[in-house]
């Protein structure tokens, strides 16, 4: 899985995917459909490099590349590229590393299509013609249910069944997105009749994105061992919720309106080949029943799992004004997740479900073990009881009108250079009642 792509010694002559710490170094090249801001140019795909974006459309009329993948890339969305599959996806990010790497002999021709990402504005990476949310973190599962539940918060199938829903997709957006608190019903547990008014417990939920590459024919389903030749990259996902909403619609069907009215996700999708050197050992903790065997496999006990950084920063609108930075809440890893991301796809296919090029896939709300590790707010403050007090005097118990919400995903590992998602940035604005 390791290549000359990933190589620590690999330079661009894009200066700036050589600093420390930049998301998008010559060993990383994420995708993302974008144009200038401000303009009404046609949407293109591009990758990032530095401080950069690449044009891959003005890159076709160079010639420089043979791989058949970037003719793909011509269009408005990546749904075409990721319908190709891994051999193409990997063709393709080898010419362009070769293309960006130092010393390359045709950077005059290649310099001209970079476009600085401080000046382009962002559409969803393909279109998202399904989107399933899992329920991946056994630790957030465990906390949310124990406020609902306290001597039994795991239902009896957790450990055995990757659980999902099927959300809604024409509510997706790509980051930054502003959006309006839901109008929803409600009952509180002193009121006899519901009532229609303002979420008043709106939360943010840290996701990992996972977008299915190439599909599976209606009942087919997809074996655990080629589960991620269907994988085409990840990207943050944050999934936010209305949970007063949910509290009174979930039973018995499970979520509808507290979940539909917006799902924002990261500009750039970060391939898994550059996620290869950033593979970890997936392990069930001792006691607990081990998957299925379609659900179980060496490989995926060797490396299944993930090791990813994420993070989740609030910036209140007074934070805002007097110029503060947003302020870190918690810090998790997706290698916590209870599933990997190829057994969620091997589940979702099992019946002979038919996934498409551009179907998103949600983890669920990523949670650690232990304390500041907690991908939601309802878990911070323990169900809005324990108020969050943030280092300029505020408090949160869930999110209030102007509040800005930050996530951050990178990886790093000794030997290899580390690597970033960018950022998914959401802001809450007063709810549109008429």
């Amino acid at each position: 899985m390791i290549n000359e792509t990933h190589d620590p010694s690999l330079k661009s002559w894009v200066t700036s995917a050589n600093a420390a710490g930049s998301d998008f170094p010559i060993q990383n090249l994420p995708f993302a459909i974008l144009r200038k801001v401000g303009t009404d140019e046609a949407w293109r795909s591009a990758v990032a490099i530095g401080d950069y974006a690449l044009d891959l459309h003005g890159l076709q009329e160079t010639g420089l590349i043979a791989a058949p993948a970037l003719a793909a890339c011509q269009q408005t969305t990546l749904n075409s590229l990721m319908a190709l599959g891994p051999a193409a996806w990997s063709d393709l990010r080898s010419a362009l590393s070769r293309l960006l790497a130092e010393g390359a002999d045709c950077q005059d021709v290649v310099e001209p299509l970079l476009i600085p990402l401080n000046d382009v504005e962002y559409a969803l990476p393909a279109v998202i013609g399904d989107y399933t949310d899992f329920y991946a973190s056994i630790h957030h599962a465990t906390n949310v249910g124990r406020l609902f539940r306290p001597d039994n918060p795991l239902l009896p199938n957790y450990q055995w069944v990757p659980i999902g829903y099927h959300g809604r997709s024409s509510s997706i957006r790509v980051a930054p997105q502003d959006f309006h608190r839901p109008l929803g019903q409600t009952r509180a547990a002193e009121q006899d009749e519901p009532h229609v008014g303002p979420c008043q417990r709106l939360d943010y939920e840290l996701e990992v994105g996972v977008f299915v590459g190439a599909g599976n024919p209606l009942g087919q389903p997809v074996p655990l061992s080629r589960a991620e030749d269907h994988v085409f990259g990840l990207c943050l996902l944050n999934d936010w919720s209305a949970r007063d909403v949910q509290a009174w619609e979930y039973q018995p069907l499970g979520p509808f309106l507290a979940k539909s009215f917006a799902s924002t996700i990261s500009p750039w999708v970060v391939t898994l080949e550059a996620l290869a050197p950033f593979r970890a050992p997936w392990e069930r903790a001792q006691g607990h029943p081990q998957p299925l065997p379609y659900l179980s496999s060496e490989p995926n006990r060797e490396h299944g799992a993930i090791d990813m950084k994420l993070e989740v920063f609030l910036q209140t609108a007074s934070m805002r004004d007097q110029q503060l930075a947003p302020e870190r809440l918690s810090t998790g890893n997706f290698a916590d997740s209870y599933w990997t991301v190829a057994q969620m796809l091997t589940h979702h296919t099992m019946n002979g479900c038919n996934l498409q090029p551009g179907d998103l896939l949600g983890s669920g709300t990523m949670s650690g073990a232990g304390p500041g590790s907690q991908g939601a707010l309802i878990e911070i403050t323990q169900g809005g009881k324990v108020p969050y007090e943030l280092t300029n005097g505020e408090t949160r118990t869930f999110l209030e009108d102007g509040d800005t919400v930050v996530m951050r995903a990178s990886c790093a590992r000794e030997g290899f250079v580390g690597i970033g998602f960018g950022e998914v940035v959401g802001t809450v604005l007063p709810c549109r009642t008429s």
